[in-house]
């Protein structure tokens, strides 16, 4: 139990190095992942899992949500604009 914990809170970490002005301290592990499936689509949501985790090398996340570089590109910025915005701010916060 203790190694999810750890694993979620690598989510967190990484949330924490993309949102540009963070006021408050965010949410527990497991209600941040809800928040996350709600408010993120699964490609987007597992591009972010990938930063937090590196557990496979970028081919076979290409490969495995079916995207090509540039559309990861795409994705990417997606996700940190999306990331940044205040209403996700708002859900992810305490």
């Amino acid at each position: 139990m203790e190694e999810l914990d750890n694993d979620l809170n690598k989510l967190g970490d990484e949330l924490k190095k993309h949102i540009k002005k963070l006021v408050t301290p965010i949410k527990s592990d497991n209600e941040l992942v809800e928040v996350l499936k709600t408010k993120l689509t699964k490609k987007e949501f597992k591009i972010l899992h990938f930063w937090a985790f590196e557990d496979m090398s970028e081919d076979e996340l290409f490969e495995k949500i079916k995207i090509d570089i540039q559309r990861y590109d795409e994705l990417s910025k997606s996700l940190i604009k999306k990331i940044n915005q205040e209403k996700f701010k708002q859900a992810i916060r305490y």
